[in-house]
């Protein structure tokens, strides 16, 4: 049996105008700045001039990440369309997709099959051009360092402990680690430098998390981009780049409007990674939806262990957020690869394996529930090699936990598939729950990170190398161990190794590296091989997206 793709389902709909679509979310005339006929910019004063009451905010998290894939934005996407079909009053809050997975290997990020938001090529391929908006802020910063520099370095800035990096939204491994300034002295001081890719830039974080221009551009002003001689930190303050690096970021502090197949308004706004970054859409985002709907649907990166730790740890905590109730996205497929079974043996049924695989899924339900006090729910993201037998051994062991499990069929069938798990939803929803943090933070750098290893990894504890033992030593000095975490570590596995996948037990994870991230207002600890710069897979994805003489974009999935 034939599928059509999913850039063929979302080419074939029928899209209503973004106007349309503000007027359904009950957004003002005066706060929409249209991008064409199907996206739209809201004003941030929206937020602030509304008194509505907020919405229940819903968290669709996930198992860890598989090659047979889990489909979570698929199922938030199907989820608002079911609230929709009950007649709810629902938006979705995503994150943008960034230009080097959709070109690398893991493809676009605008849903899939009948549950998608569209227009799906432009929220793949540059949208409203939030992210290059964000490259030149961060590169701005970057050119003004080193001119600083060159101009007489008043700052005394210790050239080799500058900390700041340029970036492009590209998965480009060449770019790792460059050494720039060479040639004639008027070409610059030579140096060693690198590369980040444009979701990693601390740039991203800082838009993901401000409030308004105010708090941007004393966001900005924090960022730490290296030290001077005497080992204090020098900021962007100090290079007077705030203002500048703010006027370029004006426009992408505005969330962006758009519409699910099914004509659900979802605002999709910032897009840093959860393996490298805190993996959530903006406050600003998620805030908005919560005036206008009666039901948020939300998601954050990759497995509960990275995103939905990050959302609940930091985003909720920085911005005064507290879900009703939280959707974690499986697959029979995924929980089997999980049991040991290889990518080419999961359509064969197979319930040893999936019993194998079923403690991962476990292990972030309990999370969820045990360790976050929030109601949960399973979704199964259904597949047609799915039996009986499978599904229902999914079901018996997630009610031993006493979380029911609901079968999404919303990539086939869109919001009518989706029905099951919305009404799921809404009586979470109702429950009462008791939302706290995993870890508090007058504790220590360490001893945030070995709670965290613990509680959510269930780990033996954390391991600093020496040298991140000492960075450790100097941002307590500084003044910023009160901070919160945010953990660079595989988005594969528990552990910081990604072939250990399932439950593993009796593991240490040890930080090679840490990083304050001064604007954003949390510590970056890098774990294992995480690279701040991706790099292209042997085939790459931009091998089959192709445009023909009338504009039409193939390939993309």
């Amino acid at each position: 049996m034939s599928y059509k793709s999913d850039i063929e389902i979302a080419q074939e709909a029928k899209l209503l105008p973004i106007t349309e679509i503000a007027d359904k979310a009950g957004i003002p005339e005066r706060y929409i700045e249209q991008y064409g006929r199907y996206k739209a910019k809201i004003d941030y004063k929206l937020l602030k001039e509304s008194n509505a009451a907020d919405g229940k905010l819903i968290l669709v998290t996930a198992i860890n990440p598989t090659p047979a894939g889990e489909g979570k934005t698929t199922t938030t996407v199907g989820l608002g369309d079911g609230l929709n079909k009950l007649g709810k009053r629902v938006m979705l809050a995503l994150r943008e997709p960034s230009l080097g997975p959709v070109f690398g290997v893991k493809g676009g990020a605008a849903g899939g099959g009948y549950a998608q938001v569209v227009p799906m090529e432009d929220i793949n391929l540059h949208f409203t051009g939030d992210f290059h908006a964000i490259g030149a802020a961060n590169n701005l910063l970057a050119a003004m360092l080193d001119n600083h520099i060159y101009q007489g370095n008043a700052l005394r800035i210790d050239p080799k402990r500058i900390t700041w990096k340029r970036c492009v939204d590209m998965n480009d491994r060449q770019l790792r680690n460059v050494v720039d300034g060479l040639g004639a002295r008027t070409n610059g001081i030579p140096r060693e430098d690198g590369y980040d890719i444009t979701v990693a830039s601390e740039i991203m974080a800082v838009l993901c998390l401000a409030s308004d221009i105010s708090d941007l551009k004393e966001r900005l002003a924090r960022i730490i981009v290296g030290y001077n001689y005497d080992g204090e930190p020098v900021t962007a303050g100090q290079l007077k780049a705030q203002g500048a690096m703010a006027a370029l970021l004006k426009d992408a502090l505005k969330p962006n409007l758009v519409q699910t197949l099914e004509h659900v308004p979802t605002i999709i706004h910032g897009g840093p990674f959860a393996n490298i970054a805190h993996g959530c859409n903006s406050i600003t985002a998620t805030k908005t939806a919560l005036k206008l709907a009666d039901y948020v649907v939300t998601e954050a990166g990759f497995g509960a262990d990275l995103g939905a730790e990050k959302f609940l740890d930091i985003k909720c905590r920085m911005g005064g957020l507290k879900p009703s109730a939280v959707v974690v996205v499986a697959t029979v497929r995924a929980l089997k690869h999980n049991g040991g079974v290889k990518k080419d043996e999961l359509n064969i049924p197979n319930t040893q394996a999936l019993k194998a695989g079923m403690p991962n899924l476990l292990r972030h339900v309990s999370n969820i529930k045990d360790v976050y006090g929030l109601p949960c729910v399973v979704a199964i993201n259904a597949f047609p090699t799915d039996t009986k037998e499978e599904l229902d051994l999914v079901e018996a062991e997630c009610n031993k936990l006493g979380v029911n499990v609901a079968l999404s069929e919303v990539w086939a069938k869109g919001g009518e598939g989706g029905i099951a798990l919305a009404n799921e939803v809404i009586k979470l929803c109702e429950e009462p729950s008791d939302f706290r943090f995993s870890y508090e933070l007058d504790g220590s750098i360490e001893e945030k990170l070995d709670t965290i290893v613990k509680r959510i990894y269930r780990g033996k504890g954390v391991v600093l190398t020496k040298e991140a033992k000492v960075q450790a030593m100097e941002l307590t000095r500084l003044g910023f161990d009160k901070l919160p975490i945010c953990v660079a570590k595989t988005q594969y596995s528990f552990t910081d190794d990604p072939t250990l996948l399932g439950a593993p037990e009796d593991f240490e994870v040890t930080v090679r590296n840490l990083k304050v991230s001064a604007g954003a207002g949390f510590i970056v600890a890098l774990t294992g091989d995480i690279m701040t710069m991706p790099g292209l897979p042997k085939a790459p994805a931009a091998e089959k997206i192709d445009v023909d003489e009338d504009g039409r974009i193939s390939g993309l999935f």
